[in-house]
């Protein structure tokens, strides 16, 4: 019995320490569709300034996603490198460029973030 019991303690944490990371890479996931999207609408306006700020926080949540869920690692890969680029693009001015990286990283995190439903 005295054996029992830490095992069990031991697979409990195992289990919610688990859960826990698929819930911080679903958050980091929704949150870099969230401001990838208002980086791509600010985009469309011309805002590249706001677009950049957006697409910033983006990259930082696609990265921390692509962390701790390994499965969506590759598309929030493709997601980082389209969301480099954009910010890029936006510090230069080039709003409309900028847009369209924002818009294929919105595929590859929509993508990704599929992934960690599953």
């Amino acid at each position: 019995m005295k054996q029992i019991l830490p095992a069990l303690s031991f697979i409990t944490i195992l289990f919610f320490s688990g859960m826990g990371l698929s819930f911080a890479a679903e958050e980091h996931g929704n949150q870099a569709l969230k401001h990838a999207q208002l980086a791509s609408q600010h985009g469309k306006k011309g805002h590249a300034d706001v677009l950049t700020g957006h697409a910033e926080s983006a990259l930082e949540h696609a990265k921390a996603s692509k962390k701790v869920h390994i499965d969506a690692a590759a598309h929030m890969g493709e997601a980082i490198t389209h969301l480099n680029a954009a910010i890029e693009h936006g510090k230069m001015g080039h709003a409309d460029v900028a847009t369209k990286h924002t818009k294929e990283a919105l595929v590859h995190i929509k993508a990704g973030n599929k992934i960690m439903l599953h």
